[in-house]
């Protein structure tokens, strides 16, 4: 089957309208809303645009499955994961070449966001089974103590457009496994993966109600009348600060249970002790998964004098020669921004940066013709004046900055609001532990370049988030804990 065969086989496999109640909708008003490729800028195909009206039937769905679904067994909570894990690995092609349409990554990229989504589906389908509470005698020895663990309730979700399916899998594995239900609106920019998961996630058996889809054009006008919901109580979020502190505050009025993955702008340390063969490979996949676009993105590169030339050199020669075009085409590395505003946040970015007196040593321009791409970029000797050492890229720019003390590494690292990964190289055993006790992050990645884990708490301190996903925490975020006095 040719290229565009497989990309119109894609398309038209993924539903395009809402799902509330178990059903497949359209919008109440019955407008819809365009999805673009941003390789080519042109119109793939429109999905339903909901108005609050839906959101509130997407609600009400949620809290009419909510009991039903909170006595559900674990062993069919448990079941249903695996089947829609099992079933993601094999569809994995299929939905690769949807998410690359609709949001521009490689092929060989998306399909490892298929995989490592299926991770959190597996995991979750473990922790349905291990979620327990515990019993013990009081310390008078007159009463017991009966700790039980409980479902929050109805969850809503708001996920980014980067990583369209594992964000979408990382909030719905836990809340599956807890018993929770949900309502679920996917990225405007993206909504085709999350419309496809939750196709899935039906033909697994998931009942109705338990998992409703609403995309729109407008998040405040469809999250407004949920948040507002006192019926709600757990609202999760990934995307930027911005906007997660405006979703705090909203969230604030009913005392919901809130769970934020925010922004990033993780320092990449490297010490003059370092392999500076595996900083290379890691800073590759540190910078440049997703084309940049990544909250765990290397956002600056923090190394020793004595090995920052050589480290910046190497590391232009390697980003130099990675592939632009459409993430569809043969060979293909690197695809396109996912819209022209952030390409253009991209250009501002590296144009200060060289202002104020950086070396471009590969890249630094947009390119031109259709699409949003931008040339993979490495900035040498970049000034701490500098707007890209302080804002969160999320692009292919590597900005490289030296230091000459292990106290000055540190202090550049925590200098930000933000705290969620951090990278760091070295062979000195004693030094590793010293910086990863010092970084104020929730996340590091020690001499590797990649820390996502479906098997690990994923999470951020500072300005970056609140709360964990992933790992045995994860689905920590969906249980409430309830405690019983019994008298014997």
């Amino acid at each position: 089957m040719s290229i565009a065969a497989q990309e119109q086989t894609a398309l038209e496999a993924v539903p395009k309208r809402l799902f509330i109640g178990g059903e497949w909708r359209d919008a109440a008003e019955g407008a819809t809303l365009a999805v673009e490729d941003p390789s080519t800028g042109e119109r793939l195909c429109e999905v339903a645009d909901a108005t609050p009206a839906d959101a509130k039937a997407a609600l009400d769905a949620a809290v009419g499955a909510q009991a039903g679904w909170a006595a559900t067994a674990p062993n069919e909570r448990s079941e249903i994961l695996y089947r829609a894990f099992e079933a993601l690995n094999d569809r994995a092609d299929e939905l690769a070449m949807l998410m690359t349409l609709e949001m521009g990554k490689a092929l060989a990229e998306s399909k490892a966001e298929i995989v490592y989504s299926a991770e959190f589906l597996r995991w979750f389908s473990g922790e349905a089974l291990r979620a327990d509470g515990y019993y013990k005698t009081a310390g008078n020895a007159q009463s017991r103590v009966l700790v039980m663990r409980q479902p929050v309730g109805p969850c809503y979700f708001i996920t980014p457009w980067n990583f369209p399916t594992a964000m979408g899998t990382r909030k719905i594995g836990p809340a599956i496994a807890a018993g929770c239900t949900m309502v679920i609106k996917p990225a405007q920019s993206t909504p085709l993966s999350m419309l496809a998961l939750a196709k899935l996630l039906e033909e697994c058996g998931l009942p109705p109600g338990v998992l409703n889809v609403i995309t729109s054009s407008s998040s405040g006008a469809v999250s407004e009348p949920i948040i507002g919901d006192p019926r709600l109580r757990k609202l999760s979020f990934t995307g930027s600060t911005e906007v997660g502190r405006k979703l705090i505050a909203q969230a604030a009025e009913n005392v919901l249970n809130v769970s934020m993955e925010l922004g990033g702008n993780a320092p990449f340390l490297i010490f003059d002790d370092a392999d500076l063969d595996a900083a290379v490979e890691g800073a590759m996949v540190a910078k440049m998964r997703n084309i940049g676009e990544a909250c765990t993105s290397a956002n600056r590169f923090h190394v020793a004098g004595a090995v920052a030339g050589e480290f910046a050199a190497r590391l232009a020669e390697r980003m130099g020669a990675l592939k632009l075009g459409r993430g569809t085409e043969e060979g293909v590395e690197i695809g396109p921004l996912i819209d022209a505003g952030q390409r253009d946040k991209v250009e501002e970015l590296v144009s200060d940066a060289s202002e104020k007196g950086a070396e471009v040593l590969v890249g630094g321009s947009r390119v031109n013709g259709a699409g949003y791409f931008f040339e993979p970029t490495v900035l040498g000797g970049v000034p701490a004046g500098a707007r890209v050492l302080r804002e969160e890229i999320f692009g292919p720019v590597a900005p490289v900055a030296s230091f000459d003390s292990e106290e000055e590494a540190v202090a550049a690292a925590n200098d930000t609001e933000f705290g969620l990964v951090a990278y760091v190289y070295t062979r000195d055993v004693k030094r590793a532990i010293r910086v990863c006790e010092a970084l104020e992050t929730g996340m590091i990645g020690l001499n590797q370049g990649m820390v996502s884990n479906a098997g690990a708490p994923f999470g951020g301190v500072k300005q970056s988030g609140i709360g964990r996903e992933g790992g045995n925490e994860g689905i920590d975020e969906y249980l409430e804990t309830k405690y019983v006095a019994v008298n014997v």
